[in-house]
């Protein structure tokens, strides 16, 4: 008998920490795309419970080694510990993921921590099985198994010393170098949505006119605009366009206190990241940290078309900039088209000039009008502007327009903001052909996240010729909100699968030509 315990033992240190290797990865990378932050992790295992089912039942299997006796239960336990190794893998299968896992020296670090956590388990097992304690030896690694994903938090725990002296060495460097760039004039953009666009934007005008740094991608973190800083700040730099991300209160403040920005562009404020901020008035008072660390004679421009931005106008001095007459930087004449916008902007001078861009959407006419503007505050002509306002290229999945298997996509994966959907639909609405909508909705809204996506269902209604729901739960209120305005129910189809969608869309028979706005696209950790 025991030696079939021991051929038990061996299968389960190669089950048990196989299964343990592929929970590494899953939750490491869950880990990450939570901002490393131990109570939105504990918050995303409450919420994906289901997910970590076998782990629960395994923590009463692992206990039954301390207390079973005779020949025959050792082995039925020991095989039904390894049936439980084996059902831990499909929750945490390898699959390609839309923001994969980014091996960061920080992720190697808590990795390496882990892997010593794990190192001792296995040795206290290996001495207990030595020691004639068979039956201890595999509860020490079922709990192992079983205490995985805590096992990462921990790490993490572990390692906070050493990542706190870390990160202020780097701020440190990063702080000396923007201290030693007198000439630097910084700008940090901040808002609900937008931020990203008008960076992009204000970078594309400004990049021939003078020696530009910007963060790239989305680097709107402490450690990202610091990274970029170490990494690319050189003498000649004399703008500097920091993007400012923020999910707590205190974000924008941290940012700040690192670059001290002489300017600012505050986008919109909305609902976004609800769910973290916990209420309105926090996002509100998070953005507005740009506008209190700028310097009394710094330039501050705000979206005026933003209602509450309008209602709740920052302490400092502002410029606005919008589509109503009563904007100091004014878009009017907003032609569009399946190629792309024109658009006349007015100064505050009364200059006026037309624009013509391949970017859809009246919100990217706000976001240009508002990289034209802060352009123009630097000291460059709008006339000047003209050539790169007309060579910027979408965003990447921000309203971009694909040509596939005879169809226009309006590529417009990366919004998940009520204003920017609202404006996705309007640039719908003004195309000819079958509109079609294919949406998950939105997510990190908080208590708000039901009412958003059920207005934005009778949004859509207004709209579209037909509607694709990828995910059912997720999608229910989008749903109620296109029954509420009588939407057929042979013009909706749900799917918990987005490629089975798309196949669904590519099908449909239509004289028209099928314009196909891709709205929103869960991230990883939904």
């Amino acid at each position: 008998m025991n030696s079939i315990l021991q051929i038990l033992y061996g299968l389960s240190v190669l089950l048990g920490y196989y299964a343990v290797f592929r929970m590494t990865l899953s939750n490491l990378h869950m880990f990450q795309l939570n901002g490393y932050r131990t109570d939105t992790q504990l918050a995303w295992f409450k919420k994906n419970f289901s997910k970590y089912t076998v782990n629960v039942l395994l923590l009463p299997v692992a206990a039954l080694f301390w207390f079973v006796s005779g020949e025959i239960f050792p082995v039925i336990a020991a095989v039904a510990l390894n049936i439980l190794y084996c059902a831990v893998l499909p929750a945490n299968r390898k699959t390609k993921a839309k923001k994969p896992l980014v091996w960061t020296p920080r992720v190697k670090r808590m990795t390496a921590t882990a892997i010593l956590l794990y190192a001792v388990c296995m040795g206290l097992s290996f001495f207990t099985l030595t020691t004639g304690k068979f039956l201890f030896a595999y509860g020490i690694i079922a709990l192992n198994v079983a205490l995985c994903p805590i096992l990462i938090l921990v790490a993490n725990g572990l390692n906070q010393p050493m990542e706190k002296g870390i990160n202020a060495r780097y701020t440190r460097e990063a702080k000396r170098m923007l201290a030693d760039s007198p000439l630097l004039d910084t700008i940090g953009i901040t808002g609900s949505y937008g931020k990203t666009s008008v960076k992009f934007y204000l970078y594309t005008i400004l990049r021939a006119w003078k020696e530009t740094l910007v963060t790239p991608a989305s680097f709107n973190t402490p450690m990202g605009i610091v990274k970029t800083v170490r990494g690319e700040l050189t003498p000649m730099h004399r703008i500097f366009l920091c993007e400012m991300g923020a999910k707590w209160v205190g974000d924008i403040k941290e940012l700040c206190d690192i670059v001290h920005p002489n300017h600012g562009i505050i986008t919109a404020l909305g609902e976004q990241h609800l769910e973290s901020f916990g209420s309105i008035e926090n996002i509100h008072k998070t953005k507005y940290e740009l506008a209190d660390a700028l310097p009394a004679d710094g330039r501050l421009y705000v979206n005026f078309d933003n209602e509450a931005i309008r209602n709740h106008p920052p302490k400092h001095k502002y410029i606005t900039y919008g589509t109503t007459a009563d904007c100091d930087w004014r878009a009017t004449d907003i032609t569009v088209t399946a190629d792309g916008t024109q658009f006349t902007v007015t100064s505050p001078d009364g200059e006026q000039c037309r624009f013509t861009t391949k970017l859809l959407g009246d919100h990217n006419v706000l976001n240009l009008t508002a990289a034209i503007a802060a352009a123009a505050g630097f000291g460059m002509k709008m006339q000047e502007m003209k050539l790169a306002v007309r060579r910027i290229e979408p965003v990447k999945h921000r309203m971009e327009i694909v040509e596939k298997n005879g169809c226009t996509i309006i590529d417009d994966a990366f919004n998940s903001n009520p204003a920017g959907c609202k404006a996705a639909l309007t640039t719908l609405g003004r195309m000819d052909g079958m509109k079609i909508l294919v949406t998950p909705g939105m997510v990190e809204l908080g208590e708000k996240e039901e009412e958003c996506n059920r207005t934005f269902g009778q949004q859509a209604a207004e709209v579209c010729d037909f509607v694709v729901l990828v995910g059912e739960k997720q999608s229910r209120p989008i749903l109620q909100g296109l029954k509420d305005k009588g939407f057929a129910d042979s013009k909706i189809y749900v799917t918990d699968d987005f490629l089975d969608g798309m196949q669904k869309v590519y099908g449909i028979s239509s004289e028209e030509k099928k314009i196909i706005l891709l709205e929103n696209d869960l991230p990883d950790n939904y």
